[in-house]
Parts: C-alpha cells; sequence; structure tokens
C-alpha cells in the first residue's frame, strides 16, 4: 500500500515538468513571432524573464535581434528582467540595441536603468563600430566613458577609425575623445584608420592629434 501513497506526488512531478518544459517553449516562440501578450501571460504566471535558452541568450537579447520590439518592451518593463545582465560573449541588451541602431529600445533600457558603462566592450564600442550618431549621442549624454578601453585596450573611437565612418569619429573627437590613446599592441585611432583605408578619418584624426599635442 505505501507505493500507492507516491502516485499522487509522481503525478504532480510529472505534470510540473511537462509545465515547465512547455512555458520555457511557449515563452521562446512568442519572442520569435514578437507576441507579447504570451509573454506577459507567462511572466504572471512566474516564469523568470531571465531564464536563458539552449545556447544561452535569454529573452531580452533574443527579442532586441530579431527585431522583436514588442515583446522587447515587455521584458524591459517586466520589474524581475535583469536589464544588464551578459550573455556567454559578454554582451548586453544595451549593446545589442546600439548595434543594431535601434534608438527606441535603448532608451527604454536607459530609462530602465540599464548599465551604460560596463568592463570590457560597452554599448558606445558597438554604435561606434557602426558609426551610428544618434546613438553615440544617446549614450554619451547619459555619461558613457568615451574611453572606455576594451578587454585589449581597444577604445570606441579606435572602432569608429576603422569600421565607422568620418563623421562618428568626428563626433568622439569633438566630444573629448583621446586620439593618442594606445591599445596593448601599441596602435593609435590613426593606426586603426589606416588598417582600415579610411582616408577622411585619417585626415580628421591627424588635425585632432595635432591639436591635441599643441594643448600640452
Amino acid at each position: 500500500m505505501k507505493y500507492f501513497k507516491f502516485i499522487p506526488y509522481l503525478f504532480v512531478l510529472t505534470h510540473l515538468n511537462t509545465s515547465t518544459a512547455s512555458s520555457f517553449d511557449d515563452f521562446f516562440k512568442a519572442i520569435e513571432f514578437d507576441q507579447p501578450q504570451p509573454i506577459e501571460y507567462l511572466l504572471k504566471r512566474g516564469f523568470d524573464a531571465n531564464t536563458p535558452n539552449e545556447q544561452g541568450q535569454i529573452g531580452l537579447h533574443i527579442a532586441i535581434n530579431k527585431g522583436s520590439n514588442k515583446v522587447a518592451k515587455v521584458l524591459i518593463e517586466w520589474p524581475k528582467t535583469q536589464l544588464s545582465q551578459i550573455n556567454p560573449d559578454g554582451e548586453s541588451a544595451l549593446m545589442f540595441a546600439a548595434y543594431i541602431n535601434n534608438l527606441d529600445l535603448a532608451k527604454h533600457l536607459i530609462n530602465r536603468g540599464a548599465d551604460v558603462n560596463k568592463t570590457g566592450w560597452t554599448p558606445l564600442h558597438y554604435a561606434a563600430t557602426n558609426g551610428h550618431i544618434a546613438m553615440a549621442r544617446l549614450l554619451l549624454e547619459h555619461h558613457a566613458y568615451i574611453d572606455s578601453p576594451s578587454p585589449n585596450g581597444t577604445t570606441p573611437l579606435m572602432m569608429a577609425a576603422q569600421y565607422g565612418t568620418p563623421l562618428i569619429c568626428k563626433l568622439l573627437l569633438e566630444e573629448g575623445a583621446d586620439p593618442t590613446i594606445q591599445n596593448q599592441k601599441g596602435l593609435t585611432a590613426i593606426d586603426f584608420a589606416k588598417l582600415g583605408e579610411k582616408k577622411d578619418s585619417i585626415a580628421y584624426l591627424e588635425s585632432f592629434v595635432h591639436a591635441w599635442n599643441s594643448k600640452k
């Protein structure tokens, strides 16, 4: 008879496991198709917004990258979402928004308390790399550290010089970026611009370096 006593518990445990698996699948499917209502329902039922998928990516990161903006806004507004959580590659939600130039989501994230600055690669690095002027301005207005070094000492200006545009270089320089900083390989922003064969950026940088040195 004692074995029959465990049957109800086994039923409940099985039901819970099945329910959890179903919630997991439903959560990430709703993100895929940008369906905010199922997301709201699952969150209110207790599903953890910070649950990663099999690749270690959380829902908010996936929503931003896939352009599921309605779901992203629900997750940003949810008080238990960890807005500054990083993925296995050290990337945050604000970094993804900066990379794809989604100003609306970036503003929502910042207003809700997402970190503008972090150790290593930053949202400003990502904005500078793609030449996103308005995004860079937004981040700087919210006290992004303009000369933030990556793990190898690369600054946003260096990334702008090699991969961005002359205008993003000009913006960073005018906002006070130091063009004389060297990364761990001893390369300056001018060296990065030369690697990227960005003639106009080189011209901007050389003139600013001359002005920078004349102030010393």
